[in-house]
């Protein structure tokens, strides 16, 4: 082994469940706010819901579950989109001793079966018709299933009046033998080849990284003196959903949701809900700048967000290399446009992110070094963390005052991170999985020597930061031998405004190559201004050839930080998505990378054949057939 970063000692050991922390709050601050929830006839009016409230929902519908047959160790799926009814209706199965099966809403009917049969539900709750339709396909192959509960049908209603004769002591008596290593959570992953897997993770495991957290970073969630609050929607069937969820309430942060991820929903329920703390996964961050860029282009004011998004980079890096006693700080003249931009532009920025928030958290995937950069100096820190599903979410997190953007930061106090000689990433720790449902094999292979092998790759710094570089699994091999991590071509790729997503290709092949997807509401903002030069006959035409050109100088900006044995020399733009209901991106919203090459095989080959010679065909390992990068439209 190699670079070793040994972690501080964690924080007080967990007593009992996670269920425990709604019963907690309600006996020590039964009138704190910890939830919020829309208005039904002003859905721009959030009503609070305080902790004595909660605590008495949950109890109300734990008897639901008792009098339904619901036991300890019990199995049931939560197939809903983020809102209020997934966190009452969680808290309430975890009160009772059951054990979470967090299914996104979207996932097909295969994916559903699997879900429900390998973990062996007793129940499952659904949102809406079209979903008990697709329960009721594969009920057949179910022998274990009892009950399916749809939320808009009012099946929480119908279970709390179900269980109006059960005592309090009983739903007591439950909660109080739930110990910290009973399963809470059976949360599958992404399954990019064969079927996923179901991870078991416990109460303790679940718990460590929230309290981990709260107690070295609680005072980043919100000013002096006031409740921090995040409004909730990333998805609960994803684990870095519910450690936000965890951290609210085991935090007594004020929490709300948005089921929504539509551009112009999440927006309007930022401004309404004005957390004092935000979170997301790269593509959120990166879709809100581009919308910044988009918005001040539309406004004439395009040339001057782009002198203010390069003066905040600046400022943020000088201000980084000051905490790392690295430099001096930002200069007078930097101070002085920061200041003026400030006035002008960044303020309006947060503006539109609520204007409370001063901090925010990503994760899911690696954030771009420049991105991050660009929120600090407008003032709002990103915290770029690292986690997976086997490990109960967050690992890592910004040291306060030593953060260092393009890195993940440190380990968690109590968690040990350890890299391979191949570069694979290690983690030993309290949040760390039981291991794969009904798979000891693949618990074996993840657990070598009791260390995590997390199938990422990356390198530690002599002083404990983490860089991750890509997947293993990911990492892709030409014909020539030349191994190429592809999530740094991706990120540069999706810097462009015009570019959405981008999956680097190019195992056994003779280069490496792209598949683009083009953001749609750049792409129409970007038409217009286009349009508005030329009306001419050929418009279409010069629109075609200025896309390429664009397109083109994204994939020069994004080989310019590797090798040229690295870089991208034919590319192709797709017309649509990759999106969940194709199957082509995860509920974290990763991409499937096995998927999207077996889909896209045609246009993949067709894109290094329009790229080949006649005569050079038997030597496919010289790059000199490669000279120039290919723009392949359909």
């Amino acid at each position: 082994m190699r670079d070793v970063a040994l972690a501080p000692p964690s924080t007080a050991p967990l007593t009992g469940g996670l269920a425990d922390s709604v019963f907690e709050t309600a006996d020590r601050s039964p009138t704190l706010p910890v939830l919020a929830r829309r208005r039904e006839t002003s859905p721009s009016v959030w009503e609070e819901v305080t902790a004595v409230e909660l605590r008495d929902e949950v109890v109300d519908l734990a008897k639901g579950l008792i009098a339904s047959g619901i036991s300890p160790g019990h199995r049931v799926a939560i197939m809903a989109r983020t809102r209020y009814e997934w966190t009452v209706l969680g808290y309430a199965l975890w009160t009772v001793g059951a054990e979470v099966v967090p299914i996104h809403p979207t996932a097909s009917r295969d994916q559903v079966e699997w879900f429900l049969k390998d973990s062996g539900c007793v129940a499952v709750v659904v949102e809406d018709e079209q979903a008990v339709m697709t329960v009721g396909s594969v009920c057949a192959s179910l022998p274990r299933l009892r009950h399916v509960w749809q939320l808009d049908a009012g099946a929480l209603q119908e279970l709390v009046a179900r269980g109006e004769f059960i005592p309090l002591a009983t739903v007591d008596s439950l909660r109080r033998i739930v110990l910290p290593d009973s399963t809470a959570v059976i949360a599958y992953t992404s399954g990019t080849t064969g079927h996923p897997l179901g991870c078991a993770l416990s109460h303790r495991g679940l718990a460590s990284p929230c309290d981990t957290l709260l107690a070295g970073w609680r005072q980043t969630t919100a000013p002096p003196g006031e409740q921090g609050s995040v409004l909730a929607f990333l998805p609960f069937s994803h684990v870095y959903g519910l450690m936000i969820q965890g951290v609210c309430l085991r935090g007594g942060l004020l929490m709300g949701h948005e089921p929504d991820l539509d551009a112009e929903t999440l927006s309007a329920a930022l401004r309404s809900f004005r957390p004092t703390y935000f979170y997301g996964v790269p593509s959120i961050f990166e879709k809100i700048y581009k919308n910044f860029l988009r918005t001040a282009q539309q406004n004439g004011r395009g040339a001057l967000f782009e002198r203010a998004a390069e003066t905040a980079r600046d400022f943020a890096a000088a201000c980084e290399r000051q905490r790392l006693g690295e430099g001096p700080g930002p200069g007078f003249d930097l101070r002085l446009q920061h200041a003026l931009y400030e006035r002008t532009v960044y303020r309006k920025l947060r503006g539109a992110l609520g204007g409370r928030a001063r901090r925010a958290t990503s994760g899911g995937s690696p954030l771009n070094r420049e991105l991050s950069l660009f929120y600090e100096g407008i003032g709002i820190y990103v915290h770029d963390g690292y986690g997976l599903t086997e490990t109960c979410a967050g690992i890592t997190m910004q040291p306060l005052g030593r953060e260092r953007s393009g890195t993940v930061g440190k380990a968690l106090p109590g968690t040990d991170i350890r890299v391979a000689d191949d570069g694979e990433i290690l983690v030993r720790g309290p949040s760390v999985f039981q291991g794969y449902v009904g798979d000891p094999a693949a618990t074996r292979a993840a657990l070598p020597a009791g260390w995590l092998a997390t199938g990422d790759l990356g390198r530690l710094d002599p002083e404990g930061y983490l860089t991750i570089t890509g997947r293993k699994k990911d990492v892709i091999i030409t014909s020539s031998g030349k191994s190429v991590a592809p999530s740094l071509l991706e990120h540069r790729l999706r810097m462009h405004p015009l570019v959405h997503q981008a999956v680097i290709v190019g195992d056994n092949r003779p280069c490496v190559g792209a598949l683009i997807t083009l953001d749609p509401d750049f792409l129409a903002h970007w038409r217009t201004g286009l349009a508005m030069q030329s009306d001419t006959p050929s418009r279409e035409a010069r629109e075609e050839n200025a896309l390429r050109e664009e397109i083109a100088r994204a994939v020069a900006a994004a080989n310019s930080a590797v090798s040229r044995a690295e870089s991208i020399r034919v590319f192709r733009v797709l017309p649509g998505q990759f999106d969940l209901a194709s199957g082509l991106l995860t509920p974290s919203m990763k991409l499937r990378r096995d998927r999207i090459v077996q889909t896209y095989a045609f246009e993949i080959d067709a894109m290094y054949q329009a790229r080949s010679r006649p005569g050079r065909l038997r030597l496919p390992d010289d790059l000199a057939s490669w000279d120039d990068a290919d723009n392949v439209f359909r």
